[in-house]
């Protein structure tokens, strides 16, 4: 698994019905792009982690805001 700062971390419910959340990458602690990761949930909560097998990545272009920030636009 590789992620770059400003990706998404998905992760999916383990059992039925309980609800999928996400988690932003501020800092990858890893070598290229490689766990741990620093990230912040979308209750601001931050935390390191080493995602399991239940989480996919979602890479978001340069231009797009990380999950739970304003867009910003570049001049």
């Amino acid at each position: 698994m590789k992620a770059h700062e400003g990706d998404v971390l998905r992760f999916t419910g383990r059992a039925v019905g309980s609800p999928e959340h996400h988690a932003t990458v501020l800092t990858v602690l890893g070598q290229n792009g490689e766990p741990p990761y620093r990230v912040r949930y979308e209750d601001g909560h931050e935390t390191e982690i080493f995602p399991g097998p239940g989480c996919v990545i979602e890479t978001r272009p340069a231009h797009e805001a990380p999950f739970g920030q304003p867009h910003r636009e570049t001049q």
